[in-house]
């Protein structure tokens, strides 16, 4: 998801739409209904809270603690002081980013804990981070959903970063890389599991399964790295598509047949487990262009999930296996070639014949830092556009909430207007 340091997938290359599409951007944006000005406090208010590297908690510097019962107080008092913060603003649900790779932020039998938390791979924090927070959290009556990388193993394909791995095979439990070095590839300058393999989306639900069995969490969900590949770092699945693709003549066809059944088989598992534990998604805002697609978007964006992911994430919630979608449209509404009005409206049908609900994911990490091609971001410190989305969130009736990126964006000072206007919409 946005969490990865790069940020390529929210500022992927984009192209111009032509006069032809700018026009049926128009006629989208003029199908809005009247806007309304304060959403309804059953309204998903939410904020993801990443842990990939430590950007929003807990942060490099606990882990300079002189001891570990100093790094714990550090690490804990963060956390409820950033509890504290999200009440205050008016958010009711946090998205906790409880394993961002191969690692875990709670105790598992199944995942290495991460090296975030103590700065070693597999090293006890001496508490589970995900315990603690769903306690605090609930204490303030926020919501806790349990934000997961499925396939993402490492962020880089380093010597000293696969040594850290094996060496967990001296510990319990021991990372997926080295037990099962024959799931192992290398996509993207990182390794991943190969979604191809039966094995590997087993397991994938066995770690879902374990959480929701061991933590009262109000939901779960997967971001948007699914296939995830660069044109320099390709994922080689040759060997593994000719022994289990035999029914497709298309190996992208078969990619997203792959992740449809990993999406069903977590669907089902959650669902069998505790039906009140919500399963979600948030992919990234373009399921395909019109240009490719009748059924696709006035948007020609690059990277659009079901082309590049291969993950089609239209299917799963016309399927009825998801609880609720949460596309990042990261986006302004003057961005011609990727519209946020365009692209609202366009979820809005998706989910719209269906009980799937939808939250849309803002750039709050765009907001004050306004671009050649994004200006808009800077206007009035950025809350007029911020305004304008939560309007257009508004006066959908199929948007059943909003999600910030990220939570660290809060308590920054490019955006000190932007939460100041929240606080004045989302407080009671």
């Amino acid at each position: 998801m946005r969490s990865d340091k790069g940020m390529v997938r929210w500022l992927i290359i984009l192209v111009w739409l032509g006069l032809l599409v700018g026009c049926s951007n128009k006629r989208a944006a003029e199908r809005l209904p009247p806007l309304t000005s304060k959403p309804q406090a059953s309204e998903m208010r939410g904020v993801w809270w990443t842990t990939l590297y430590g950007l929003d908690w807990p942060g490099p510097s606990t882990l300079d603690a002189p001891n570990d019962a100093e790094r714990i107080r550090q690490q804990q008092n963060a956390l409820t002081a950033k509890l504290d913060n999200l009440v205050k603003i008016g958010v009711n649900t946090v998205f906790f980013q409880v394993k961002p790779d191969g690692n875990a932020l709670y105790r598992s039998e199944l995942l290495p804990w991460s090296e975030v938390l103590t700065g070693t791979v597999g090293r006890d924090p001496g508490y589970d981070p995900l315990a603690f927070m769903l306690a605090q959290a609930h204490k303030r009556g926020l919501k806790v959903h349990a934000w997961l990388n499925p396939y993402r193993v490492t962020l880089n394909t380093r010597p000293e970063t696969a040594a850290a791995l094996n060496a967990t095979l001296r510990t319990s439990p021991a990372s997926v890389y080295a037990l099962h070095p024959d799931w192992i590839r290398i996509a993207s300058g990182r390794y991943v599991l190969d979604p191809g393999l039966p094995e590997v989306r087993n397991w994938v639900v066995s770690v879902v399964t374990e959480l929701v069995k061991n933590h009262p969490v109000d939901g779960v969900q997967f971001d948007d790295y699914f296939y995830y590949e660069t044109p320099d770092s390709r994922l080689d699945d040759d060997a593994i598509y000719r022994l289990y693709g035999q029914d497709f003549i298309d190996k992208a066809d078969w990619r997203r047949h792959n992740t449809l059944l990993m999406i069903q088989q977590v669907s089902q598992a959650v669902k069998s487990l505790n039906a009140h534990v919500a399963f979600g998604i948030s992919p990234a805002g373009v399921w395909r262009n019109a240009a490719d697609d009748p059924r696709g978007s006035a948007t020609q964006a690059g990277g659009p999930a079901y082309d590049t992911a291969y993950a089609d994430t239209r299917q799963w919630v016309r399927l009825g296996l998801l609880d609720y979608i949460a596309p990042q449209l990261y986006w302004p509404g003057a961005r011609q070639i990727v519209r946020y009005d365009v692209l609202a409206n366009w979820w809005s049908e998706v989910v719209r014949p269906t009980h799937t609900k939808l939250y849309i994911g803002v750039a709050l990490y765009k907001i004050g830092s306004p671009t050649k091609v994004e200006p808009d971001w800077g206007v009035e410190g950025g809350v007029a556009e911020l305004k304008k989305q939560l309007d257009i969130n508004d006066a959908l009736p199929e948007v059943n909430g909003t999600i910030l990126f990220s939570e660290a964006y809060l308590s920054r000072p490019q955006t000190a207007a932007a939460v100041d206007y929240l606080k004045s919409r989302w407080q009671p």
